[in-house]
Order: C-alpha cells, then structure tokens, then sequence
C-alpha cells in the first residue's frame, strides 16, 4: 500500500551506506516550492526515511543533481511511495506541466 502526500517538490537522496542486505538508506524531503535545493532558508515540511534496495520512478518528470547526487522532482500535486518487492522504492505521483 502506498503513502500518498500532497507537496510541490521531493528531493530523494542516498544518507548512508549499504548495509549487509544490499539495502541502503535513503530520504524523502517534501517542500511547497520547487527547486527547494536554490535556498537555504527553506526547511522541507516532511522528512522520510527509508531503507532500500533501490528505487523505481514511474511517471514523473526528474531532475539529478549532480553536486549532491539527489534527485529533485518540482510541479507536483502529490506523491506516491511505497516499498515493494525486495527492497523496492516506487516512487510515483501526479505533476503540473513544465512551465520550461
């Protein structure tokens, strides 16, 4: 069963290392504005934490930065996450169009 949350934006990125299992920890921030990695004195409105063996995007327009290695999703109405399978983060949503 999936999580669902009405936000703007998701940063997801790596917060550990891998563990016996293969599995590594990972985080889900939810903000209200996109591009929430462009200023420091935004503050995510949700923290996540999960452990997994890796993660499964479906639908959803990303972006990877390349500095932190994160991955940012903007113009979202909500979000889906669930753990599936073996360790598996699927990640899923609804979004706005690009404005670019």
């Amino acid at each position: 069963m999936a999580d669902e949350y009405k936000t703007k934006s998701a940063i997801i990125g790596k917060k550990g290392k891998m563990d016996d299992n293969e599995n590594f920890p990972i985080f889900v921030n939810l903000f209200d504005v996109n591009d929430p990695h462009k200023d420091p004195d935004v503050v995510p409105k949700k923290f996540l934490e999960y452990k997994v063996h890796k993660i499964i995007l479906k639908g959803l327009e990303v972006e990877y930065l390349l500095v932190g290695k994160d991955m940012v999703i903007n113009n979202l109405k909500k979000i889906r996450l669930s753990v599936e399978g073996h360790g598996h983060l699927v990640v899923s949503g609804e979004q706005e169009p690009s404005k670019e």
